[in-house]
């Protein structure tokens, strides 16, 4: 049988209702380029424990959402919303749990500032209001396509998991962030970064297993970008413990 991954899903509503919900892509481009099964972890933590979830899987996927993670995680005040303070307890307390049990522990934008905030770092929240950086996302009237459709470079580290898996030194990635990170836990090693100096990727082995977290968007329509691919390629061979 397959490997099994969590995938994190958010509280979004639909309709009148609140639901448990994840986008297809974030599930089946894990599913397909890293051929691994899934279990979608839902963000009650009023009604569960996620120790009860770290027996079931063999990793996890922490996804990207439209809430940020609220500031008093991270030693801050305020913040922009909106906010899932449910997603950020079980998230948060996932990665911890998963790292205890040396499983492996993967994330993707908001799942990136999640494990660099679970291990104890801060997120900046002025990436789109600095002149001094790069633009990270497109204007806000954007629809779905043209958010998805900004594009700026970033530098890999020389010798770092995703150089060696992309045999690359530089990659042209999607931007879809209005946050990012400012000190960076301590333990993660930078993957990549932005020209003007912001982590875009991390990784580690803090529990034994890999942990790799991108700033970007490999979820979206992986089946036109091989690098993209590299990366869930990378979680299956964690989950199989081939990393």
């Amino acid at each position: 049988m397959r490997p099994i991954i969590g995938i994190t899903s958010c509280n979004r509503t639909i309709g009148s209702e609140t639901a448990q919900a994840v986008m297809n892509r974030y599930a089946m481009a894990a599913m397909r380029y890293g051929d691994l099964g899934a279990l979608l972890i839902p963000a009650l933590p009023e009604l569960m424990d996620t120790a009860e979830v770290i027996g079931r899987i063999d990793a996890v996927l922490l996804t990207g959402s439209p809430s940020n993670i609220e500031a008093s995680r991270y030693g801050d005040d305020e913040g922009f919303g909106p906010f899932d303070s449910a997603r950020d307890e079980v998230a948060l307390g996932i990665v911890r749990r998963m790292i205890d049990a040396g499983k492996p522990v993967f994330g993707i934008c908001r799942g990136f500032q999640e494990i660099n905030v679970a291990l104890g770092g801060t997120l900046r929240r002025d990436v789109a209001s600095n002149d001094a950086m790069l633009l990270h996302h497109s204007p806000e009237s954007s629809d779905l396509a043209r958010m998805f459709d900004h594009y700026h470079e970033v530098d890999l580290a020389p010798g770092g998991m995703l150089a060696g898996a992309l045999g690359k030194t530089r990659v042209t990635v999607n931007s879809v962030h209005f946050q990012g990170v400012d000190r960076l836990a301590e333990g993660l090693n930078v993957e990549a970064t932005a020209s003007d100096g912001l982590v875009e990727a991390f990784s580690a082995r803090p529990g034994g297993a890999p942990l790799m977290a991108v700033q970007w968007h490999p979820e979206w329509e992986p089946e036109h970008n091989p690098d993209s691919q590299a990366y869930f390629a990378l979680l299956g061979q964690a989950a199989r413990g081939e990393l």
